[in-house]
């Protein structure tokens, strides 16, 4: 599927901090590759969840698929995230329980994960040439006006204005 593609350069323009959660799997041995798929076959459940429940706090997320997965995840904030993942009507706490009772120490999957709590001070981005991606597709897509044409100058404004927008 094609994406489309904004020409020149933009920024994100979050409202205030984000929580950036990354997490995913390593396949460690491919023959038993039953497990990989049962471990794997979890998280398209959460992210359908997810996104058909906009109040749980996911604001986007990017995936990449390999023998190491990675899911790149936006989140309004780390309680939102953390309600998600105790949530017993959520799909995420039964497979975690279930991944813990059979596969965790076997030593045939790995799973992990990061969380960051970014405060709206501390965001700087930039996107030329690219389709909606990021932190941008997640929040707002900001065009970059006089002022925010560099690193340092879109530090600056997060830092005063307490956002990446563009004035």
């Amino acid at each position: 599927m094609a994406q489309e593609v904004f020409p020149g350069r933009f920024t994100a323009g979050p409202e205030g901090d984000v929580t950036v959660f990354l997490i995913g799997m390593r396949a460690n041995r491919w023959w038993k590759i039953g497990t990989v798929v049962r471990v794997a076959a979890a998280m398209p459940r959460m992210l359908r969840y997810l996104a058909t429940t906009p109040e749980a706090g996911l604001l986007g997320y990017h995936q990449w698929l390999g023998r190491t997965t990675v899911l790149v995840s936006y989140w309004r904030s780390p309680e939102h995230l953390m309600r998600f993942a105790a949530n017993r009507d959520a799909p995420h706490l039964g497979p975690w329980r279930e991944f813990m009772k059979t596969v965790a120490g076997t030593g045939n999957v790995g799973v992990w994960h990061e969380t960051y709590s970014v405060p709206a001070s501390g965001v700087e981005t930039v996107y030329s040439g690219m389709p909606l991606f990021g932190l941008a597709k997640a929040t707002t897509h900001v065009p970059v006006e006089h002022g925010l044409n560099t690193a340092k100058q879109r530090w600056a404004h997060a830092s005063g204005a307490g956002s990446a927008r563009a004035s």
